[in-house]
């Protein structure tokens, strides 16, 4: 088993206040050996969070990325143009939804690799009939959340 890892989490787990940590923390002690798998998209929105929250936090998610990036247990999905048209069809098709194109590119990632829950709290990911793994009430990942 696979768990798919969305930015939410990532935020969690870098940041012990946000709303998330605890939830984020109890997730990844239960997952144990399981293997994660994140794509290139998720990374980026993960630093993106983080771009003007200072150096510090810059730093460490920065130090988190390349570990992620060197880790046997994470399945990285590469960013590509077919990635980036799938995600794209989602989003079109999705007008009447707050999706962002990287939880498009997620979803369709999912669907293409037939896992059905992620470690999010996203509830945009519940609406596409995923099974979010995270507590709280399935607010999006911002920036604010992630430093406040």
């Amino acid at each position: 088993m696979c768990a798919p890892v969305a930015t939410a989490y990532w935020i969690a787990i870098l940041n012990p206040d946000d709303r998330l940590a605890e939830s984020a923390s109890a997730a990844h002690h239960k997952l144990g050996e399981t293997g994660l798998v994140t794509t290139e998209e998720i990374l980026t929105e993960f630093l993106n969070a983080f771009c003007s929250k200072g150096s510090g936090f810059r730093h460490r998610a920065c130090d988190m990325v390349l570990k992620t990036l060197s880790s046997p247990k994470i399945q990285l999905i590469e960013q590509s143009h077919d990635s980036f048209l799938q995600g794209l069809e989602l989003y079109i098709r999705r007008r009447d939804k707050g999706y962002s194109l990287t939880d498009c590119i997620s979803m369709a990632t999912m669907r293409r690799l037939q896992i059905r829950e992620a470690l999010t709290a996203d509830h945009h990911f519940r609406q596409e009939g995923f099974t979010i793994l995270l507590g709280g009430s399935g607010g999006r990942k911002t920036a604010r959340n992630a430093v406040e």
